[in-house]
């Protein structure tokens, strides 16, 4: 992880990396704390915030 910002988190990953990739990250994400409104992951991969957006 590079930088979070308000409730976003930017990661610096390899070029390779894929959606299988990331479940344990959102997974850690969402079941961080149970609240009694879902925690739900949003991402994106690009080489730069608009693109991966």
């Amino acid at each position: 992880m590079i930088l979070q910002v308000h409730d976003e988190l930017i990661f610096e990953v390899p070029a390779d990396f894929t959606d299988e990739d990331i479940k344990p990250i959102i997974s850690i994400m969402e079941e961080t704390t149970k609240i009694s409104v879902p925690l739900k992951v949003e991402y994106g991969f690009g080489a730069n915030w608009r693109e991966a957006h």
